[in-house]
């Protein structure tokens, strides 16, 4: 081979490989890329350890039952995704309906604007997101609405993206993100004009706790949306299959327990709220959720190699490999929820705290 040639054939190479590195994967462009991949705030020698504790929850099935224990539990978990989701599906951690003529991200959009509709917030006003991650849904309400979101989320690296997203996107006087346990919230009675929670709630180990603080804080007359993780009127707990697809869902996305459909509306209203609207957002007409994930799998595999590249030569922690491979048997898992119709993650309940 002569000397252009071996040129020629190095430059594709290595422009192959910056490609492939550096520019292919990444669903947000200011988000994460696969070199930078972490496991939060957990040091990277540590992430692997991290990875078998959180696994080790699931084996003692009556502690992630128990209050005290679900916090920890649910922010090792981030720790572990944050990065992996930023990178491979953006700065948004939930589904929407699929769109016909948009994209994921349009689609997505489009999903958390309702959020703020179905509110009737206006500029000015202050509205809570009960679980934040790193701020997706409340740049995209705070654009939409005018109004001045406040988020919180139980995991600090989190908070620390959401705080940089928010500054790149000219948001900070409008978004501010706290740190804190969204059972306990370090909020005033009676301070918001407006709440939302995006397929976060999920997390708590009862729904009542994470209910009864947003009915607290909010102002009297105000209104308050939920996207919720439920299984469906379809579920049924003799079928082995079922079984198996809402356990694998629960395994690989740190729930402490799906509740079903029939208990939102009930919880809703023993904590004080009326209730306004239900409806499973994911039933047609809209478009099946799940295709996001069925289309990504070739580019899972693409991701995974380039993860296992990266862990192999030392840029990403030892583990984050274990994680990736977690959420891709979790995709799978959501999808066959989705496909057979027992599970949704965007059962809509809007509710209003009484004037008095």
């Amino acid at each position: 081979m002569d000397s252009l040639a071996l040129f020629c054939t190095a430059s594709l190479v290595a422009g192959g490989v910056y490609w492939f590195v550096f520019l292919l994967g990444a669903a947000e462009r200011k988000g994460k890329r696969a070199v930078h991949l972490s496991g939060g705030s957990i040091s990277g020698d540590k992430v692997r350890d991290n990875y078998k504790q959180y696994w080790s929850f699931f084996r003692r099935p009556k502690e992630i039952e128990t209050a005290d224990k679900v916090p920890a539990f649910v922010d090792t978990f981030y720790n572990l995704v944050t990065d992996i989701y930023e990178w491979g599906w953006g700065q948004s951690f939930h589904f929407s309906p699929s769109v016909a003529g948009k994209s994921h991200r349009d689609a997505t959009r489009v999903h958390e604007e309702m959020a703020a509709d179905l509110l009737g917030i206006r500029a000015g006003d202050r509205v809570l997101d009960a679980g934040c991650g790193v701020g997706g849904p409340m740049r995209a309400i705070a654009r939409h609405s005018g109004a001045n979101v406040v988020g919180i989320t139980i995991n600090e690296y989190q908070v620390n993206r959401a705080h940089l997203h928010n500054k790149k996107a000219g948001l900070e006087s409008q978004c501010e993100v706290v740190c804190g346990n969204f059972l306990e919230m370090p909020f005033p009675d009676n301070s918001f004009d407006g709440a939302y929670s995006i397929e976060a709630t999920c997390h708590a180990p009862k729904l009542e706790e994470v209910y009864s603080e947003i009915f607290r804080v909010l102002k009297p007359g105000s209104m308050y949306v939920s996207y919720e993780w439920v299984t469906t009127e379809l579920y049924r707990e003799d079928d082995a299959e079922h079984v198996e697809i809402i356990q694998g869902i629960e395994r690989g996305d740190a729930l402490p327990g799906l509740r079903s459909y029939r208990d939102i509306v009930e919880i809703a209203r023993k904590v004080g709220f009326e209730v306004v609207k239900e409806k499973d957002l994911a039933k047609p007409p809209a478009g099946p959720w799940w295709a996001r994930l069925k289309m990504g799998r070739i580019a899972y595999w693409r991701n995974h190699i380039l993860v296992t590249v990266l862990g192999w030569l030392g840029i990403a922690p030892k583990g984050v490999v274990d994680v990736h491979e977690m959420l891709f048997k979790t995709a799978d898992y959501l999808t066959r929820g989705g496909e057979t119709g027992i599970f949704t993650p965007m059962h809509m309940i809007l509710c209003r705290k009484p004037e008095s």
